[in-house]
Formats: structure tokens, sequence, C-alpha cells
């Protein structure tokens, strides 16, 4: 069995984002050489998700407005973790969203339902943070 690894890195000019990462997926897994197996695709920070979905602009303003009525950014005196931060919104909205997703390899190719797409979820952004690509099989 093969083991491939590669990280990304997001430096998102807002606090929150959606970012559609199944291209550089999609190239890591081509890189890997890997036909037959599993993709795992995790954030690592804890203010960040990884996840799929459609890639639909409407959809992604819903998340948006659906995540900030769950756990709306301000104010900050709310939540008990703001203290010399102010992104306890942000570790909220990653609970929800998800920490990673997993995708069968199959001949090669990421073995989507249709219209799945990866995407990376950003919550507090405007620095740098990363994603792992990890790839294991034959």
């Amino acid at each position: 069995m093969k083991s491939f690894r590669k990280e990304l890195t997001f430096r998102t000019p807002t606090r929150r984002a959606y970012l559609n990462i199944t291209p550089e997926v999609e190239s890591a897994l081509a890189e890997s050489g890997i036909r037959e197996g599993l993709c795992l695709v995790n954030a690592m920070h804890i203010t960040a998700s990884v996840f799929i979905n459609d890639n639909e602009s409407g959809l992604h303003r819903d998340f948006e407005a659906w995540l900030e009525k769950l756990a709306p950014e301000k104010p900050h005196s709310q939540y008990h973790h703001n203290g010399s931060e102010d992104n306890a919104d942000a570790h909220l909205k990653r609970s929800v969203m998800g920490r990673e997703c997993v995708v069968a390899v199959t001949n090669g190719r990421l073995d989507f339902g249709p219209w799945e797409q990866i995407f990376y979820g950003e919550f507090d952004g405007k620095r740098a943070k990363r994603a792992l690509i990890k790839i294991i099989g034959e």
C-alpha cells in the first residue's frame, strides 16, 4: 500500500470564506499515482472546516446566513472563550461544518456522487492556515 501527503495553504482576505478545493485535491491525487484507495482532506486549524457539498453560490450564502444565526460573530462579549481573542463563533461554526471529508478513489479519480465538490470553510481568516490531503491505496 502507498501513502501520499500534501498540505495546502490558504490566506483568505476576509474573516469567512468558502473555497472550492476540488481541483487541488484532484491534482494531489494525480501526483500520488494512487488508483484505488481513500483520500482524506482535513482542516489543520480549529477555526476552519473541510466539507463536501454542491458548488452553488446561493448555497454558500445560505451556509453563511445559517451559521451566523447559530453562532453570531458579535457581540464578542456573548462568549466565555473570547478574552484575548474574538473567535469563539469560528470554533462553533467549525464544529457544525466538520473537520474533514473522506472520498473513495476509484480508477485514479475521486469517486463523487452527483454535484459533490470539496470545500475549505474559513471562519477566522486573514492569516495563513493549512489543510492536509492524505491519500492511501494502491
